[in-house]
């Protein structure tokens, strides 16, 4: 039995992992959904406070909490960043660190850093509510990066996703301990519209051969739930 933790991306919460969960569990695996303080049933916290580091420290008190090792840790888009940070500060609980389709970040590195367009355009629909400025709000999808395109999927989202506080997305990623992080196991899986050759070249080379493409939209976990779980099956823990 695999041991998986799913950390969603900007605006969503752990609902967008329903599916691809229900499929994992079914295979009798234990899976951990974690919604990120502040995004979906957790909206009620949403405060000022919230930063990159709130929600890195979601991820860490869960490994902690519920005692997880050797943990297939998976984030998605802006939990790239996330799980990355997670890495940093206990390494001995992951197993495997998997980006799917998510941010690679650098130390010192921002997703407006790393994803500067998609990151601007989000911010051009920015808000401030309660002195928070707040982007991603439903309805936005900028540049179209969600990518889903199938009308029921866009139903089942549109009531689930919540503004998300662009302090999260403007907060540099400071790892205290790089070599650790990037000596665990790593793993890709992305979306084959987003890639080209050198691209994937390159995800092959950091994932020594551990890297898989969903033919699909960004939030792969929503559209094509099967195939990003039969991803997620082959996956190995360190």
């Amino acid at each position: 039995m695999k041991t998986y933790v799913l950390v969603h991306g900007g605006g969503h919460g752990g609902w967008c992992y329903g599916p691809v969960a229900k499929l994992l569990r079914a295979r009798g695996h234990d899976v951990y959904v974690v919604t990120l303080t502040g995004l979906g049933e957790r909206s009620h916290l949403l405060n000022p406070d919230i930063d990159l580091d709130t929600h890195i420290t979601d991820v860490v008190n869960t490994l902690e909490f519920e005692d997880l090792r050797n943990v297939i840790l998976v984030g998605h888009s802006y939990g790239g960043m996330v799980i990355t940070g997670v890495a940093d500060r206990v390494p001995e609980r992951i197993g495997n660190l998997v980006y799917l389709d998510a941010a690679y970040p650098q130390n010192g590195e921002s997703l407006v850093d790393h994803a500067g367009p998609m990151m601007q355009a989000a911010r051009a629909g920015a808000r401030i509510v309660d002195g928070i400025e707040l982007v991603l709000f439903p309805g936005d999808d900028p540049l179209g990066f969600y990518g889903v395109t199938d009308p029921a999927q866009i139903e089942w989202m549109k009531p689930k996703l919540t503004p998300h506080p662009w302090k999260c997305f403007d907060q540099k990623l400071v790892l205290k301990n790089e070599a650790a992080v990037r000596a665990l196991p790593q793993s890709f899986i992305t979306c084959s519209y987003r890639m080209n050759d050198e691209g994937r070249a390159a995800l092959k080379a950091l994932g020594n051969g551990r890297y898989w493409e969903v033919d699909t939209g960004h939030d792969l976990m929503i559209s094509e739930p099967q195939a990003t779980a039969d991803a997620l099956l082959q996956i190995e823990a360190g």
